[in-house]
């Protein structure tokens, strides 16, 4: 048991210095490092939390702005939903994430469309919106004017809402625009297919087009009256500027019960119009019939970036335009083994800071910043890792001493909320576990044996720990096994409570036995046994006739 328990002793030792920076901070303390050039492959649990690369020199932790089904960019916003729908996984006709880290690789998510980007670039993390990437049109050395290479998207199911001869009833159009210049028709995107009216064909098209720092919309021939033979076409455009090098949120959005097509920018109503003949509503609806051959072109004459190109097959609630959702994120570590019994955590000290226009960091204290982001810490222990989820969360400072936390076994959880707008998100960089190892008691000294006629008298001195419950007797007539089964009080070990000791009798008279003992304390909150070390070994061989050392004092 010795030579295990030293084997054990060395394994752990290997393993902290080789995977888990160790330094003492203090007498007996010890520290576990996490994140920082450790990693944060313990970070087992992670929701709406990434990691990257960017913001320190090692890998930190942050809240995640990929978009998706109930996701920061994705999700509608609070707030009642009106006559819109709120977005969900089912109304999602298409999604271009761009977020594959190359252009030969972008595809549509939702499974409905073909996509093909020769010359696109795929931008990375630094330069995206939401996720780690966005699609890079134009060559910046020149003008837009001059042409870039664009996206193109066709349908590959008839399930697309724009597969030739759908009609479309609600619909939702919307993505993440950086242009570098934005200069007067720079296209950022268009629609073209030909419908059969009457024997000829007639050419539809959706256009968006800068012009005078805003996107011109044109919807040409696509709203159809009920029967098919007339359409009409609807020019608008929104009122805000579009600001070059900094990224706006463009939403179409098409109600086919009142025929409202309404522009949003970065949240906000910019213009509703009608798609009716008189352009009020109470007249007849048109509504989308599409054509054969459609195809959408993204940035063929364009300089800049788009990022979270979406259809929708609903009218959209308002979309919630923040890079990280109002939620936040959570990560919670592994179980991590403190290694010993009944260690008491003496602190967690931690860095980090937030990402954004004024990045910052610090160490310790309260990680709450300027604008509202935070992050929020909890510990909990427990002497058996399967157990972990039965014990209580506890919420702690960062730095500050933490007490009552003991056992073997830790485990850490962090909350992370970005800012009230959204824009920026706290960052984890480094945990470090400071805490005192749980050692089990230390054997008992003087430990002497003395041979009697069928039995051995044990005697031994109080172990120096205050925490010792009692001491296990182990016995043996082979060497170095210690589990013999000759005793009249059992097999060993024997249980002598807190005794200074013992008479073990039953024992063969003429057989030399072994003997070594232990001290015990109990593991936190249970009557589980944590063992400490063998004492040195004695031995003793009773003999007929052998009486006590103390008869006849």
């Amino acid at each position: 048991m010795k030579t295990m328990k030293k084997r054990f002793i060395f394994i752990y030792t290997v393993y902290t210095l080789l995977f888990v920076p160790c330094s003492v901070h203090g007498i007996g303390e010890r520290t576990l490092l996490f994140g920082g050039d450790s990693g944060w492959r313990i970070a087992e649990y992670r929701a709406g939390i990434t990691e990257v690369t960017a913001v320190r020199p090692n890998p930190v932790l942050i809240l995640s702005s990929t978009t998706g089904p109930a996701v920061a960019g994705y999700s509608a916003a609070s707030g009642t939903t009106g006559n819109f729908a709120a977005l969900t996984e089912s109304a999602l006709d298409m999604s271009l994430s761009f977020d594959e880290g190359n252009s030969a690789f972008f595809r549509d998510s939702a499974g409905n469309y073909w996509v093909s980007s020769p010359g696109v670039t795929a931008s990375d993390r630094r330069q995206a919106r939401a996720g780690t990437g966005a699609a890079l049109f134009g060559n910046f050395n020149i003008q837009a004017s001059s042409g870039s290479a664009p996206l193109i998207i066709e349908p590959r199911t008839g399930n697309a809402l724009f597969a030739p001869g759908n009609r479309l009833r609600d619909f939702t159009i919307e993505f993440w625009l950086y242009p570098m210049n934005l200069e007067n028709g720079e296209q950022i995107l268009s629609w073209v297919s030909s419908r059969p009216v009457n024997g000829s064909y007639v050419v539809q098209r959706i256009l968006c087009t800068a012009s005078r720092n805003r996107l011109q919309w044109s919807f040409v021939n696509f709203f159809t009256s009920t029967g098919g033979s007339s359409h009409i076409n609807i020019e608008f455009s929104g009122d805000a500027y579009v600001v070059p090098k900094r990224w706006s949120h463009h939403l179409i959005r098409f109600d086919a019960t009142s025929g409202m097509i309404e522009y949003l920018v970065d949240g906000v109503s910019e213009t509703i119009v009608y798609a009716t003949p008189t352009g009020r509503e109470g007249a007849e609806v048109f509504t989308p019939v599409i054509g054969n051959s459609g195809a959408f072109v993204i940035g063929e004459r364009f300089m800049g970036l788009i990022d979270e190109f979406k259809i929708h097959s609903v009218c959209a609630a308002r979309s919630s335009i923040q890079k990280y959702a109002s939620s936040g994120g959570r990560v919670e570590t592994a179980a991590i083994d403190l290694g010993e019994y009944n260690s008491g955590v003496v602190r967690v000290e931690v860095t980090g800071g937030r990402n954004g226009g004024n990045n910052e960091f610090r160490s310790n204290g309260r990680f709450r910043f300027i604008d509202d982001s935070e992050m929020q810490f909890f510990i909990r222990v427990s002497d058996n890792p399967y157990l972990l989820n039965e014990s209580m969360w506890i919420s702690f400072t960062p730095g500050a001493d933490i007490n009552d936390i003991q056992g073997r076994y830790v485990q850490l959880a962090v909350d992370f909320y970005p800012s009230a707008d959204g824009e920026t998100s706290p960052y984890l960089d480094e945990m470090r576990i400071i805490y005192l190892p749980g050692e089990p008691p230390l054997p008992p000294g003087n430990f002497t044996a003395s041979a009697v006629d069928g039995g051995v008298m044990l005697s031994w001195k109080n172990s120096p720990d205050i925490n010792t419950a009692g001491y296990l007797v182990y016995y043996s007539s082979v060497r170095g096994e210690l589990f013999g089964e000759d005793a009249t009080l059992g097999p060993s070990p024997i249980d002598a409570g807190k005794r200074n000791s013992l008479l073990i009798d039953g024992l063969k008279n003429g057989t030399l036995y072994y003997f070594r003992i232990a001290a015990y304390d109990h593991i936190s909150g249970t009557s589980v046994r944590n063992i400490g070390e063998f004492s040195r070994e004695v031995t003793a061989r009773p003999l007929e006739g052998l009486t006590p050392a103390w008869e006849g004092r």
